[in-house]
């Protein structure tokens, strides 16, 4: 008989989850904790009443520190052609994490800023809760910026452009 509340081993998640297709998003927000954003692949509809959205944060990470404190976010959906955004929200945040912001003609929210072309949600956070790593982070969806563009996605460790199968 097995333990069927044994985790399965790590690498053999990571090899699977690598399988699955996600949306690239730049998270955001801004506030007494400053201006900070990272790119981020856990992020869903969470329900359409109330409009509430989840995204997933490393809970040590600066952005994380950031969510909790400013008590809000702004997940921007990027378009296909912005892989060089991605690339520059991802990795360890810069001294300065506003610095990552510069050269970006941004729209600034009440919980951070929206990204060129992006579909955004702008939320309040309404939610903290953490689970191992990471902190799941629930937000009421105040406004949201619908650009009207196709997403970038990201599989097996790449960015892809999504096609529906008839093109």
């Amino acid at each position: 008989m097995t333990d069927k509340t044994r985790p399965v081993d790590r690498e053999a998640f990571l090899a699977a989850m690598r399988l699955v297709a996600s949306t690239v998003t730049v998270v955001t927000t801004d506030g007494a904790s400053g201006k900070v954003g990272a790119t981020v692949s856990a992020f869903t509809s969470l329900s359409a009443d109330p409009p509430a959205v989840l995204v997933c944060l490393r809970s040590d990470s600066r952005i994380a520190r950031a969510v909790a404190a400013n008590r809000g976010f702004c997940v921007n959906v990027l378009p296909e052609d912005a892989a060089d955004v991605a690339r520059a929200f991802a990795g360890p945040s810069p001294e300065d994490p506003a610095d990552r912001f510069a050269g970006l003609a941004i729209t600034d929210t009440a919980h951070g800023p929206i990204l060129p072309r992006a579909t955004a949600f702008t939320c309040a956070l309404t939610e903290e809760v953490i689970h191992g790593s990471h902190a799941i982070c629930i937000g009421a969806v105040t406004a949201i910026s619908n650009a009207g563009r196709r997403p970038l996605a990201y599989l097996s460790g790449d960015f892809h452009i999504v096609r529906p199968q008839g093109e």
